[in-house]
């Protein structure tokens, strides 16, 4: 693997834990929906604030730990279903568009409540803008592949809670889109050997219609975002 042969061949960066840790917190604890600044002006300092090599290990981690949680939270409410109702759900990582065509209803989005406090429109969005703008450095400080799959499964539930979740498409949350697909593009194209696109991502790309995107304070539309274009654009070039 071309990121274990860098970290072994003497291109190892210089990483400090402690660092890690301390930009870890401040991401925590001075971001997210307490903080008193919109979430664009939150992705703008965050991004500012994670560049660096120790900055890129907290990004990547801050996505994966996402995924992570989102998927054991996912499991836990399809579990809770099963209890009250006997209905049994199956929950995939790889595609969870089944999962919420068949139960959307019935399903909370995780993004909003995880137990790391991660915002998907705050600390998210701009992990995800720092693991792309710095894709061509990854493989210096870990494994690109199991990231690109986080990033694709942030994706997927993602566009999946709009279409089935009731999740309202405002202007943060077709940010979120946008970064997710364009990084998951600018990590591609710096991968040697880079994986299948998984099902869901396929499924949108096969597809061409536009999404309205709302105004954050209000019901007005102010744009929209056509997904499939948006996926065809930057992985298949």
């Amino acid at each position: 693997m071309r990121w274990l042969r860098r970290l072994l061949g003497g291109r190892r960066v210089q990483l400090d834990p402690g660092r890690q840790q301390a930009l870890l917190r401040d991401v925590q604890s001075r971001y997210g929906t307490h903080a008193q600044v919109r979430f664009p002006e939150q992705v703008e300092a965050l991004t500012a604030a994670l560049n660096s090599d120790d900055g890129l290990v907290v990004a990547a981690r801050i996505v994966s730990q996402v995924a992570d949680e989102a998927h054991a939270d996912l499991q836990a409410q399809a579990q809770e279903i099963h209890r009250r109702t006997g209905r049994r759900l199956l929950v995939h990582r790889r595609n969870y568009r089944p999962l919420w065509m068949e139960a959307g209803h019935a399903l909370r989005w995780p993004l909003f409540a995880l137990p790391c406090g991660f915002h998907p429109y705050a600390q998210v969005a701009a992990a995800v803008a720092v693991v792309g703008s710095q894709a061509p450095r990854l493989d210096r400080v870990t494994d690109p592949n199991p990231l690109l799959t986080h990033v694709f499964e942030v994706l997927d539930l993602t566009t999946a809670a709009w279409e089935y979740g009731r999740v309202r498409v405002d202007t943060d949350a077709a940010a979120l889109a946008d970064r997710l697909i364009l990084s998951a593009g600018q990590v591609i194209a710096a991968m040697d050997d880079p994986p299948r696109l998984p099902p869901a991502v396929r499924e949108l790309m096969r597809r061409n219609n536009t999404v309205s995107v709302h105004d954050p304070a209000g019901p007005r539309a102010v744009g929209g975002i056509n997904l499939g274009a948006r996926m065809r654009e930057n992985f298949l070039a």
